[in-house]
């Protein structure tokens, strides 16, 4: 089916259209979330019922057309109603993270000027009250959970919706949005960014409408898709793809509790379409393996046997026809193996859709051996963001496939990736100057470096601002490099360096579940991690994979020196941004000193401490 209905301008119309599709459909809804251990769904009309109590609330509290209201909150019911709310009534909402730290949210909310923020719970609403003094244009917050106590200016959900509510028993058309333009703002966006200051992207309602209908025609949905949402909503991926895009197909929501409950969750909501990110498979891979090892030498057998039938097939597949010997094995494998490591992904799902970082090549290659397929897209914030995305019936991995529809392509001379199109930002928020600098006669400059196949697929190679230029002049991408390291079961994260240095180094988070195992085979005694990634039988570990590495590579390429780390690069430590992307600028400086003591001394390996 597609489309509700194709042919909606802003989102409120689209909201709108789509409701009044599924009204009384009790049977049919947008999002479930879990309820004491189980999934419950929200129908339609209770959503829209809400939306509408809400953007009553917030217009009779003074919010008017083009007005910012922020959101803080996680993932659940509430960040859907907000977003429709405040959208309902031309206002613009400024999603934010909910790992955010006070000052960096007092920033944002300053550099929108909000008037107005709706909070989850407790913790976010106390990251507010304690910045509130700071933020003359913020007049009022909503709070979805309850209050232990009133605090002035501090309104629960419950108590906005029932004043909403009231208004329109006795106004019935007091909301209406027909001022809204598909060139207003509907939303700005702060990226995260791995550097510097967060910028406010603009995204209007054609942007991001124009967006959901090009990413429609190609992953095509309807109402019996239903996705499983972990990915923040802050984030435009997860907003167009794994919301707008799911709710205007009529598909349904089922809502994750968290990033470390998504195998059981998988499980229970049985998704036909999980809108992810590259980290996500390294997880899922790892522990494919690991279970194949643990079972008997027979059962590996078959599973070598299966996974090598797999790469096979899908090898003589695009490049022609698999022979009826290939395709019997391969049905045989498929029975054996294949369909038993799908039904671990409740036995339903059609396609992972991964974005927000590159996927490494064999990773696509491994799961779509296993019969899994994995939609690779790429996009920024500032389009909306969906720019290219592999096809389902010809994916090829190592790219991000063509440009979706609308969306025209150009490589400039140095290699930077450029896009025009109507998903193309308005600009920055209150800052012409940097606007300028990445929209130039209608292209947008990505700030990636990147090549175009005979097909048209697109391949990024690095980031622009990404490319390591050594004390010998040559520019080198880390990308393609830390790709190969991470290959290694011993590798959970590796970052490398060199800017200005006569060669490169890696800081690598080793998979310590492998490093005990391993540890334990060998009887080595090591108490704690430190005494781990000291020992001098681990360290050769490492030091064979990187020789092994390094014949692949050019002189320049080659990974001289390494450095073990003790933790792991988070979000909460402040080294990976929410879309888990490395914040490399951060990282080198954190370990400046241990990086300068890998150029200044002979030894091959150094610990974090």
């Amino acid at each position: 089916m597609g489309l509700v209905y194709p042919d909606f301008q802003t989102l409120p119309e689209l909201f709108t259209c789509v409701f009044r599709h599924y009204k009384g459909q009790e049977k049919k809804f947008p999002i479930a979330r879990k309820v004491n251990g189980a999934y419950e769904p929200i129908s339609y009309d209770t959503l829209s019922e809400d939306v509408s109590a809400l953007a009553a609330f917030l217009k009779h509290k003074g919010i008017e057309v083009q007005d910012r209201v922020a959101i803080l909150s996680e993932n659940r019911p509430g960040w859907y109603l907000a977003d429709m709310a405040i959208l309902s009534i031309g206002a613009v909402d400024v999603p934010l993270y909910p790992s955010l730290p006070p000052n960096q949210i007092e920033y944002i909310l300053k550099d929108s000027g909000s008037r107005s923020i709706i909070v989850s719970n407790m913790l976010q609403l106390g990251k507010i009250l304690s910045i509130w003094q700071n933020l003359p244009e913020l007049e009022f917050i909503v709070v979805m959970n309850r209050l232990d106590e009133k605090v002035d200016g501090v309104t629960e959900l419950s108590e906005a919706k029932k004043t909403g509510l009231s208004i329109l028993e006795s106004t019935p058309d007091y909301i209406s949005y027909t001022m809204l333009k598909p060139d207003d703002i509907a939303t700005i966006i702060y990226t995260s960014g791995t550097t510097g200051l967060p910028k406010g992207v603009m995204l209007t309602h054609r942007n991001i409408c124009e967006n959901v209908k090009s990413c429609s025609s190609i992953i095509q949905l309807d109402e019996s898709d239903r996705s499983l949402s972990f990915l923040p909503l802050s984030h435009s991926y997860e907003r167009t793809g794994g919301y707008y895009l799911l709710f205007a197909c009529g598909a349904k929501i089922y809502l994750g509790e968290s990033i470390e409950t998504v195998s059981l969750n998988i499980t229970e909501a049985k998704p036909t379409i999980i809108f992810t990110v590259p980290r996500l498979f390294d997880r899922i891979k790892a522990n494919i393996l690991k279970q194949i090892e643990n079972e008997k030498p027979a059962k590996q057998k078959i599973f070598r046997w299966a996974y090598e039938k797999g790469v096979e097939y899908h090898k003589k597949a695009r490049n022609g026809k698999p022979g009826t010997l290939l395709a019997l094995q391969h049905s045989i494998a498929d029975r054996l193996v294949y369909s038993k490591i799908k039904s671990k992904f409740g036995g339903h799902l059609r396609y992972f859709v991964s974005g927000g970082a590159a996927l490494p090549l064999k990773v696509g290659e491994f799961f779509q051996a296993l019969g899994i397929t994995i939609i690779e897209g790429y996009g920024l914030t500032e389009t909306s963001p969906v720019t290219n995305v592999n096809r389902p019936e010809n994916v090829k991995f190592g790219t991000v496939g063509p440009t979706i529809d609308n969306v025209t392509v150009k490589i400039d001379m140095d290699g930077e990736i450029l896009f025009r199109g109507p998903n193309i930002m308005k600009g920055y928020w209150n800052d012409e100057e940097a606007t300028n600098e990445v929209i130039q006669d209608g292209w947008f400059r990505t700030g990636d470096i990147g090549e175009l196949d005979e097909d048209g697929y697109l391949k990024i190679t690095d980031r622009k601002k990404h490319i390591i230029v050594t004390s010998g002049g040559k520019n080198i991408a880390p990308l393609p490099i830390e790709q190969m390291i991470s290959e290694n079961k011993y590798i959970d994260q590796v970052m490398v360096a060199g800017e200005k240095k006569p060669f490169l180094v890696a800081l690598i988070v080793p998979n310590f579940s492998e490093l005990e195992s391993f540890a334990d085979q060998e009887n080595l005694n090591v108490p704690s991690k430190k005494d781990l990634i000291e020992n001098k039988e681990v360290q050769k570990i490492f030091e064979s994979l990187l020789r092994t590495i390094s014949r692949q590579l050019a002189a320049h390429e080659k990974v001289r020196k390494f450095l073990l780390m003790k933790e792991p690069f988070t979000i909460e430590n402040g080294f990976m941004t929410p879309t888990l992307k490395l914040k490399r600028k951060s990282i080198s400086n954190a370990f400046k000193n241990d990086i300068d003591s890998l150029y200044s001394s002979m030894n091959t390996l150094y610990n974090s401490e």
